[in-house]
């Protein structure tokens, strides 16, 4: 892909704008763009059960990979701006064909969210760059993986290559389970992701999230979050896409956050850059922070899931025009993105036998009443023709809080959560325990 040159001066007029997906990160993206300045309308697709209880903000039923109904239906409500949400029309290749037509969009192409949909292209760009990762192994059928196991004689990380949902990730705890989530991969469980694996070394310490919004050239680095992967409380039980979130996470300060940027982000962005890739999007760094330093543990295209829910209530109103700057190629152009200094806590509702076989169909008794620093941000959920929301999907919603300290911000997000019901919920009451005294 050719590098462009071309740069608006100034910023065009921003009015409309587009959202790409139907999960909370999207409808939280919705939210956060519908306050920005300047901001009239905010489309959503397809959109969930709780897209329209936004302001200004409404769902039109097309799908996320339908590049020729998206481009109709921006050329029609005359969009100025399209965000891609989601990972698979991303590697899809979405935003190529709506930049062929002419739009401008926020989100990385086919070939830069190989990022994410490829661990293997992933981890040879890391080490092309010089980017600090565990050792690691690809492997393409279970009898290598199994010999590379048997080599090391050691616990192993092990990865299906593409996209499975967040949940193609084990992180074994003996030689005999990672030898059973080798015979999982390849049994068929993720499909097409699944045809490769990569096996890494185990890392040591706390994970963060660091995210950079990207022009192609330039970033711009938001406040670090920190997720929580398993779905019960104590770090236990299965992996899932992610049960709440808190930003900024006091485990990186401001020179922390600059020693990633330099060590990790700017070298990716080089080599995206030599490889002629122009990435105008989300870089989504997975950071463990290890005795010798940060090592990345994966890299996604896209804003994490709950994590985008947390940080959005943080951003000021010149979200929008930075991302359109982005997309545009010209983030130096873009107005000073203004991030409130408060604590702000997010925890996820999923539905009863998530994440295997979630259950969907159950009626949602929904009390809380939003306010400036108390939010609700639907994901698997979907409206009835009579106007019932029902749960669809496994992560079903997320209240999201923010107050001066974590102590605060937690109480509120559950005292908000005690205004939420629906058959078979299920969540976590210990989210936040790194940053919580009580």
């Amino acid at each position: 892909m050719a590098m462009s040159s071309t740069r608006p001066h100034p910023l065009p007029p921003l009015e409309r704008l587009l959202v790409v997906g139907s999960g909370g990160r999207e409808n939280a993206l919705a939210w956060a763009l519908r306050r920005c300045s300047g901001i009239e309308d905010v489309w959503v697709t397809p959109g969930n059960g709780g897209t329209k209880e936004h302001q200004g903000c409404g769902c039109l039923a097309i799908a996320e990979t339908d590049v020729n109904g998206l481009i109709d239906a921006c050329q029609s409500l005359q969009i100025d701006l399209v965000v891609i949400g989601p990972e698979a029309p991303l590697a899809a290749g979405v935003a190529d064909g709506l930049r062929e037509a002419g739009l401008a969009v926020f989100g990385p192409g086919a070939e830069g969210a190989q990022l994410e949909a490829s661990k293997a292209w992933s981890k040879t760009l890391m080490a092309e760059a010089g980017v600090p990762t565990a050792k690691h192994w690809t492997v393409s059928t279970a009898a290598d993986a199994l010999s590379v196991l048997n080599q090391v004689q050691q616990p192993l990380v092990v990865k299906a290559d593409g996209l499975a949902a967040g949940k193609g990730v084990c992180v074994a705890d003996s030689i005999k389970a990672t030898a059973e989530a080798i015979q999982e991969v390849f049994s068929g469980r993720f499909g097409a992701a699944g045809c490769q694996l990569v096996l890494e070394e185990r890392l040591d310490g706390p994970e963060v999230s660091v995210f950079a919004l990207c022009d192609g050239e330039q970033l711009l680095l938001l406040p670090p979050a920190q997720d929580h992967k398993r779905l019960e409380d104590g770090d236990m039980g299965p992996n899932t896409g992610g049960m709440g979130a808190y930003a900024p996470a006091p485990l990186l300060d401001a020179a922390g956050l600059d020693l990633v940027r330099r060590v990790v982000l700017e070298p990716t962005l080089a080599t995206l850059k030599q490889r002629g890739i122009n990435y105008r999007g989300v870089i989504y760094a997975g950071l463990m922070l290890t005795p010798s330093g940060p090592q990345v543990i994966e890299f996604n295209c896209r804003f994490g899931d709950p994590e985008c829910q947390t940080l959005m209530p943080l951003m000021g109103p010149e979200l929008a025009k930075v991302l359109q700057a982005c997309a545009l190629g010209c983030l130096d152009q873009a107005p000073e993105l203004l991030i409130v200094n408060r604590c702000s806590a997010c925890v996820v509702a999923a539905a009863a036998g998530y994440p295997n076989a979630p259950r969907k169909g159950d009626r949602l008794n929904i009390q809380l009443q939003p306010g400036p620093s108390l939010q609700l941000f639907h994901a698997g959920t979907r409206c009835t023709k009579e106007g019932d929301q029902l749960t669809n999907g496994g992560r079903v919603l997320a209240v999201v809080a923010q107050a001066n300290d974590f102590d605060q911000a937690f109480s509120n997000a559950y005292q908000g959560l005690d205004q939420v019901y629906f058959e078979g919920i299920t969540y976590r009451r210990d989210i936040g325990h790194q940053v919580r005294q009580s």
